[in-house]
C-alpha cells in the first residue's frame, strides 16, 4: 500500500555543461585563451555534466585503492589496484590535455588557461584523481633543470594517452609523475630530510648522474606513477632527483610501499609511505640546490590547489543554488526567500572571485609573467583554499539534512575541502612564504600592485584599498611582521580579487563584492550582506551562479 507521495524533492543536477553553466569560467576562458581553447574545453564541460561521469566519480571514491605488496607466490610487487572508474577518469583527464601538454606549447597561446578551465571542470566530477594529473603537469618546470631528462620525459608527460602500468619509459605511450618530499620527522621543513643519496656513476638509468637513495617518505601520492621527483641529502645538502618505478632495462627499481594512508577525503587517490633501499635515481639540477629546483614544481602544484579549491566551491554552490530553486518551504521556493537569497548571493560572489583569480593566475603562466605569479599564486593558494571549507559547509546547510547524507555529494566535498590548504604548505607556511616574496623580490610586489591598480576608478573604497597596498607591502617586508602574516595575505588576496572583478565581472557582481569585502558591508559569516547592497541585483548574480 502506498503510504505517501514523494513531493518537494530536488531532481538530480546532471545533463548540463559545466562550462556554459558557469559564466565566470566561460568568460575567463574566452578572455584569456581564445576560441580554439574554448571549443576544446566545451567538449569536456558537456562530458563532465553527464550522469555517467558523475557515476564514475562516485565509484572511484567508494571503491578505494588496494595495496598489493606481494604476488600470490611471494614476490615483492608493491603495486596498487584501482577501480576501473579511476582509470576511466584518468583517461579522460589525460585525453583532454590536463597533464603537461601546455608546457610544450608556445608562450601566449592560452594553453595554461585552457588547461586551468578544464581542471576546474573535471575536478568537479571527482577530485582525487586530479592529484597525479597535477603532479604530472608540475613536474616539467623542475625537469627542465636537466635538459637530457626533460627531452626523454616531457613528451611522455605531455602525451594525451593514458598508459597505466609499470614498464620502462621507452615502451610507454604516455607517463604520469608524482613527488615525494615529506618525511617522518617533519613536513614543511624539507631541509631537515634524512633520506640519503650516494653517487654511483654508471647506474642503470640514462639522462644524467646516477645515485642510490636510502630513506623513507611519509607522504608519496599516486605510487603507481611512472616516476617521482624527490628530495634527498648529498654532501652538498638537499638535492632533487628523478626516481622511476622501472629501470631502463625493465627491472623494478627498489620501491617498497609500506602502507596507504587512511585519509579524511581524497580517498580515490592512493597516498602512501615508501621505503627507498638502494633505489636508483638521476640527479635533477645541482647538488645542494634541490629545494630551489623542486620549488618550480611546487609553484605549479600550488596553482592547482587554487584551481581545485575553486572547483570544490563551485560544485558546492551549484548544488546549493540548484536545491534552492526546486525546494519549497513555508509557502515559497527557497531561492525566493530573502535570507536564503542573501546566503546564496554571498556564496556566489566568493566563488566567482575565486574563479576569476584562478584563471588570471593561469594567464600569468601563459604570458611567462613570473614576477606577478611568484607572489599572486602564493596569495591565491592561501586565500582561496582557506575559503573553501566554510563555503562548502554553508552550501551543505542550504540543503539541510539532505546535504548531510552521502548521496547528495556535499559530504564528499566537505571532506575534500581542507586538503588544498594543507597540501603544498599549510596556512602558516604559505603566509610566511608570501612575506619572503615581499621582502626578497620587490619586482614581484611591483607586478602584483600594478595588476591591482588596473581596478582603480571603480569606487572610492576600492581605490583606497588598492593605494593602501604599498603600506601593506612595507609592513610585510619588516622582519617583525611574521605574527601578522595571515592578515597581510588576506588583505592582498581580497584586494586583488576585488580589482579583478572590477575589471572583468558584471557591475552588479563587482559592486556587491567591493561593498561587502572591501567597504565593510559584511558580517563574520556568509549570508550577512547588507540587504541594500544586492537589492535588485540578486537575480542576476544567482543566474551567473548556475546558468541552466
Amino acid at each position: 500500500m502506498t503510504t505517501h507521495a514523494v513531493t518537494n524533492q530536488v531532481p538530480p543536477l546532471s545533463g548540463h555543461s559545466l562550462l556554459t553553466s558557469d559564466p565566470a569560467l566561460e568568460e575567463g576562458l574566452r578572455r584569456w585563451a581564445g576560441r580554439t581553447a574554448y571549443e576544446d574545453i566545451a567538449v569536456l564541460g558537456e562530458l563532465a555534466g553527464r550522469p555517467e561521469a558523475q557515476r564514475a566519480g562516485d565509484l572511484a571514491n567508494t571503491h578505494t585503492p588496494v595495496l598489493r605488496t606481494h604476488s600470490p607466490t611471494g614476490e615483492r610487487v608493491d603495486e596498487v589496484e584501482f577501480h576501473p572508474a579511476w582509470h576511466q577518469l584518468m583517461d579522460t583527464a589525460v585525453a583532454h590535455g590536463l597533464t603537461a601538454g601546455p608546457w610544450t606549447e608556445p608562450v601566449g597561446t592560452g594553453a595554461h588557461v585552457r588547461r586551468a578551465a578544464g581542471f576546474v571542470i573535471w575536478s568537479q566530477v571527482e577530485a582525487g584523481h586530479l592529484c597525479p594529473v597535477s603532479m604530472t603537469y608540475a613536474a616539467v618546470p623542475a625537469l627542465r633543470a636537466n635538459p637530457d631528462l626533460a627531452a626523454a620525459w616531457v613528451p611522455k608527460l605531455a602525451s594525451r594517452e593514458y598508459d597505466f602500468g609499470l614498464r620502462p619509459l621507452a615502451g610507454k605511450r604516455g607517463a604520469i609523475a608524482g613527488m615525494g618530499m615529506t618525511e617522518k620527522q617533519g613536513g614543511s621543513d624539507v631541509r631537515a630530510n634524512t633520506t640519503v643519496a650516494t653517487a654511483v656513476p654508471g647506474g642503470p638509468l640514462a639522462g644524467g648522474e646516477t645515485y642510490r637513495l636510502t630513506g623513507h617518505k611519509w607522504f608519496l601520492s599516486a605510487p603507481m606513477s611512472d616516476a617521482f621527483l624527490v628530495l634527498a641529502q648529498t654532501g652538498a645538502g638537499p638535492t632533487c632527483f628523478l626516481v622511476p618505478r622501472v629501470l631502463d632495462d625493465g627491472a623494478r627499481n627498489p620501491f617498497a610501499l609500506q602502507r596507504l594512508k587512511d585519509k579524511l577525503g581524497n580517498r580515490s587517490n592512493a597516498s602512501s609511505e615508501v621505503e627507498f633501499d638502494g633505489t636508483w635515481a638521476v640527479r635533477v639540477g645541482d647538488e645542494g640546490r634541490g629545494v630551489r629546483t623542486i620549488i618550480d614544481m611546487v609553484a605549479s602544484t600550488r596553482l592547482d590547489c587554487v584551481l581545485g579549491s575553486t572547483a570544490t566551491m563551485r560544485q558546492a554552490v551549484s548544488r546549493a543554488v540548484h536545491h534552492a530553486r526546486h525546494r519549497s518551504a513555508f509557502g515559497a521556493r527557497l531561492v525566493d526567500q530573502p535570507l536564503m537569497r542573501n546566503v546564496l548571493v554571498d556564496l556566489a560572489l566568493e566563488t566567482e572571485a575565486a574563479t576569476t583569480l584562478s584563471l588570471r593566475l593561469a594567464h600569468a603562466v601563459d604570458e611567462g609573467d613570473s614576477d606577478f605569479s611568484r607572489l599572486a599564486v602564493a596569495v591565491g593558494k592561501y586565500w582561496v583554499c582557506k575559503r573553501t571549507a566554510p563555503v562548502v559547509a554553508e552550501a551543505m546547510e542550504c540543503l539541510g539534512g539532505n546535504g548531510y547524507v552521502e548521496e547528495n555529494g556535499l559530504a564528499r566535498l566537505y571532506r575534500e575541502a581542507p586538503l588544498n590548504s594543507i597540501w603544498e604548505g599549510s596556512g602558516n607556511v604559505n603566509a610566511l612564504d608570501v612575506l619572503r616574496a615581499v621582502s626578497r623580490q620587490p619586482q614581484a610586489v611591483e607586478a602584483f600592485v600594478a595588476e591591482a591598480k588596473r581596478g582603480l576608478g571603480h569606487s572610492a573604497a576600492l581605490d583606497a584599498a588598492i593605494t593602501g597596498l604599498d603600506d601593506v607591502a612595507r609592513y610585510a617586508a619588516d622582519p617583525g611582521a611574521a605574527a601578522g602574516a595571515r592578515r597581510v595575505v588576506e588583505t592582498l588576496a581580497v584586494t586583488l580579487q576585488a580589482s579583478l572583478l572590477a575589471q572583468h565581472a558584471p557591475t552588479e557582481v563587482a559592486d556587491a563584492f567591493v561593498a561587502s569585502r572591501i567597504a565593510g558591508g559584511h558580517g563574520h559569516t556568509f549570508g550577512t550582506l547588507e540587504p541594500g547592497a544586492v537589492q535588485g541585483s540578486a537575480e542576476r548574480i544567482l543566474e551567473r551562479a548556475l546558468r541552466l
